[in-house]
C-alpha cells in the first residue's frame, strides 16, 4: 500500500475529499516526526509506539577495500508494534 492507497483508504472511509484526506495523513505523520525529532514517545494505542533510538559509533569495513572506516553515532526511529497490531498480522 502506497500514501496515495492510504490516503483513497481515508478519503472514503471519513467521506472526505481526496485532498482533505491527504492534508489530514500529512498533518497526523508531521505531528510524529515533530514529537519523536523532540525525543518524545508518539504512543498511538492499539497500533504502536515511535521513539527515538541512538546508535553509538563503531568501527566497519568498506566491502569493496575491506579498510575500516569509522561510523559515526546517529539517531535512529523505533517502532513497537501494539498487541492488537500484532493480533491482527497473526490473525488471532
Amino acid at each position: 500500500m502506497t500514501k496515495a492507497d492510504l490516503v483513497d483508504v481515508i478519503a472514503d472511509g471519513a467521506d472526505l475529499s481526496k485532498t482533505k484526506a491527504e492534508e489530514v495523513l500529512n498533518l497526523a505523520l508531521d505531528a510524529i516526526k515533530a514529537s519523536v525529532a523532540k525525543g518524545n514517545t508518539m504512543q498511538l494505542v492499539g497500533f504502536g509506539s515511535f521513539s527515538l533510538g541512538s546508535r553509538a559509533a563503531r568501527m566497519g569495513r568498506n566491502p569493496k577495500t575491506g579498510e575500516p572506516i569509522k561510523i559515526a553515532a546517529s539517531k535512529t526511529v523505533k517502532f513497537s508494534a501494539g498487541k492488537s497490531f500484532k493480533d491482527a498480522v497473526n490473525k488471532r
